[in-house]
């Protein structure tokens, strides 16, 4: 199986180039910048073929795409900039990369007959009430533009194509990038004390398992909306914080503060983030591990 990924050089598109090719699969991947520029860890992914791509030039993704001729598709590429996608010159870019951008690669993946994964987010839907998100809840009046360019590429995709699969994800960390549990240990060291936010509702989700999940998706023609992230149990930010200060080994303080109470953020964030996740194991898919399992497991190959 032939497969092209863009966004290699962030943290989902790297651990899918590498768990494509340690199963045997030929893997291509893209990013914007001139060469691959990911962390240099050796891995699979640092010696795959590498094309520089921009996903909001439709010409060069048709080309490109026609060319690779790929049986599927994995668009990890995308705008994650969540406050700063609120200022206003950078809303038109947002909606290029997030919008655009899927819909160029959408049309390209229907011209080659191939399988598209779209890497969606919790951001699409409100980020009310405490009941978890279905897959196939109807996404209605996102928070932010973030959100809102996310859910205006899974449009794109479900009216372009009839093999899609939509992977809606939340919290996500990994080792090619940055991340919230990078961030927050780099302050903890040089801080007594962090404030984090406790009425924000989610799961986190590992990069490393989610490029599993991606690859056994794949490999089916079980398509439709999907949602991935580690097992364990909904929690809060807060929670996440402590759990992984108290892995590293790290003493600093962990202050629970509402989102009111922490103050800051240009966009508006979801307070839930509850994502339901039993169609993964309805369709035969197995699912991510335990987040605490996950949070070791990263913080070991992380090296931070």
């Amino acid at each position: 199986m032939k497969v092209f990924v863009t966004g290699v050089g962030g943290q989902l598109g790297h651990d899918v180039v590498n768990d494509l090719m340690a199963r045997g699969h030929e893997a291509a991947g893209s990013d914007i910048q001139e060469t691959y520029s990911g962390v240099a860890d050796g891995s699979a992914v640092t010696v795959a073929p590498y094309v520089q791509l921009d996903i909001t030039n439709k010409d060069a993704v048709i080309k490109t795409i026609e060319e690779i001729k790929p049986d599927v598709i994995i668009h990890c590429a995308a705008w994650t900039a969540v406050d700063a996608a609120e200022d206003e010159e950078n809303r038109e870019k947002v909606d290029k990369i997030n919008h655009l951008g899927t819909q160029y690669i959408a049309e390209a993946a229907k011209a080659v007959d191939a399988k598209m994964v779209y890497i969606s987010t919790d951001y699409v839907f409100d980020g009310q009430g405490e009941r978890p998100w279905e897959p196939d809840d109807k996404c209605y009046a996102p928070l932010n533009v973030y959100g809102q360019s996310k859910l205006d590429g899974e449009l794109a995709v479900a009216n372009t194509l009839e093999k899609f699969f939509i992977v809606r994800i939340a919290w996500v960390f990994g080792l090619n990038g940055k991340n919230f549990i990078k961030t927050m240990i780099n302050v903890g060291k040089t801080h007594d004390e962090v404030r984090v936010v406790n009425d924000q509702i989610g799961t986190p989700t590992y990069t490393l398992d989610l490029a599993r999940l991606l690859v056994d998706m794949v490999e089916t023609e079980k398509y439709g909306y999907y949602h991935a992230t580690n097992e364990g149990g909904y929690i809060s930010w807060y929670d996440f914080c402590c759990e992984f200060y108290k892995q590293y080994g790290l003493e600093t303080q962990v202050i629970p503060v509402t989102t009111s109470e922490y103050g800051l953020s240009k966009a508006a964030r979801p307070f839930n983030s509850r994502l339901e996740k039993s169609k993964l194991v309805e369709n035969g898919f197995t699912p991510l591990p335990d987040w605490k399992d996950a949070v070791a497991r990263y913080l070991k190959e992380a090296e931070l």
